[in-house]
């Protein structure tokens, strides 16, 4: 009986499920969240852009309010605070002037008369170009001619504040990659002492964003020269001027992070450099990346999903699955490589029953992930393609009332009682039965 009771017990105490799979009634509404935090070596986070599109026509580009960004270096270290992209035109003015022979107004640079000219100079401004990108193409007039309009005025032998100069891309490749260059034509701001890095002696510097016209570029130039009085050398700490600019970035690596909210509908999730008024040149842009997490739906604490675990022991296995992992384009011979990413998406919920009560614990979406690499034509992107599934997993805890448990161990006592007495009285017959037949034999 006790052997018996303690079955019985132990069944009631162990919780059992059932697994079904029914059509997506979700509480979430239509929209899913994507939470992630990847790593681009080779991704600056000036041009660094998250776009979200999917089949019903949706095309959201260059996310910023849900996401931050990070420089990091080759190893994946942060180099600085948090890296802010700010506010930029949709539209960026450009001069009518046609781009006839006239006298270069800027001072062409290598590495070693960069390096020069760099520490000589209170401000240096640094128009980044390539000879291919259209861009470029249409600063070039500009921009030689505010340079001769600036030299005039600030003369470099005599006042020695500020100097206007290029460099070319295509044949200083290692300073332009040693500055960060990514997309053409970056037009980068020097300024001398106050910004020197104790590490290697690089200097910080900013990009400028404004238009690209002559009168602005010149308007520009004087606003930096103003804040730095002539006979007085010292290096200037503060900038004071109203320049379209922002800090540029540190290293030529970006760590992303943040989340994006989309339609629960096949679509994709695109992270790549992106710019309406600058070129990039595909054959060096590399995508290669490091998921540090990539999850769907609201965030499962640890705590919860330990408890659910007693239920259902392998639940979270599929949930950031693509954690930790590194896809890296070793194929540095091959230009135009995008990495893709194909995720199914399905989802489990987890319902425990209370008295009369459903009761929700958990809404935890799964996935599988298959990864590729593939050449394009199109600039190379990182593309995450998700698709969820319309089925849902439902697992239901099936528990036991207290009445049904008390009936079993009722039934158990009354019927190791009724066992008992048959076998009882089979016992006794069977002695009554066999003293008799020795009685009879005696006789």
């Amino acid at each position: 009986m006790m052997f018996l009771f303690g079955m019985e017990l132990n069944d009631y105490l162990t919780v059992s499920t059932t697994t079904s799979i029914v059509v997506d009634n979700s509480s979430d509404g239509d929209f899913l969240r994507i939470d992630f935090n990847i790593s681009f070596p080779a991704l600056s986070c000036e041009f660094a852009s998250v776009d979200v599109s999917d089949v019903l026509g949706t095309n959201r580009l260059n996310i910023t309010k849900t996401i931050r960004k990070f420089s990091i270096d080759p190893d994946l270290r942060p180099t600085g605070a948090e890296f802010h992209s700010g506010p930029l035109p949709h539209y960026i003015k450009h001069g009518d002037e046609v781009d006839e022979e006239t006298n270069e107004g800027s001072v062409a640079l290598n590495s070693a008369s960069f390096d020069k000219l760099l520490h000589q100079y209170q401000i240096l401004v640094v128009n980044f170009y390539a000879p291919w990108c259209y861009w470029s193409t249409r600063l070039k007039p500009s921009w030689e001619k505010a340079a001769k309009i600036i030299k005039q005025r600030y003369d470099p032998e005599v006042d020695g504040r500020i100097l206007l100069a290029k460099v070319d891309c295509t044949e200083e490749v290692d300073l332009c990659r040693r500055n960060h260059i990514q997309g053409y034509p970056s037009i980068r701001i020097f300024r001398k002492g106050s910004d020197v890095r104790e590490t290697h002696g690089h200097h910080e510097h900013e990009s400028y964003y404004g238009d690209r016209d002559t009168d602005t570029l010149v308007k520009t130039m004087e606003d930096l020269v103003d804040s730095i009085p002539q006979e007085d050398q010292k290096i200037a700490l503060e900038d004071k001027s109203n320049v379209t600019k922002r800090p540029a970035p540190l290293s030529g690596g970006c760590r992303i992070e943040g989340y994006v909210r989309v339609k629960k509908v096949p679509g994709n999730l695109i992270i790549s450099a992106r710019s309406g008024s600058h070129s990039f040149d595909a054959s060096k842009m590399n995508m290669s990346h490091v998921i540090s997490h990539l999850s769907f739906g609201k965030t499962v604490s640890p705590q919860v999903l330990n408890d659910v675990k007693r239920l259902i022991p392998y639940l979270g296995r599929s949930h950031d699955k693509l954690n930790g992992r590194s896809f890296i384009n070793h194929r540095d011979l091959d230009a135009n490589v995008t990495i893709e990413h194909y995720l199914q998406v399905v989802k489990t919920e987890v319902v425990t029953t209370k008295s009369s009560h459903d009761h929700r614990i958990i809404e935890e979406y799964e996935y599988t992930a298959h990864s590729s690499l593939a050449q394009s034509v199109y600039i190379p992107v990182a593309k995450f393609h998700f698709e969820l599934s319309p089925m849902q997993v439902l697992v239901t805890e099936d528990s036991k009332s207290f009445s049904h448990f008390l009936t079993n161990v009722c039934a158990i006592i009354g019927g190791v009682f009724t066992v008992a007495g048959i076998l009882d009285s089979i016992f006794h017959n069977t002695i009554r039965l066999m003293k008799k037949v020795e009685i009879g034999k005696n006789y």
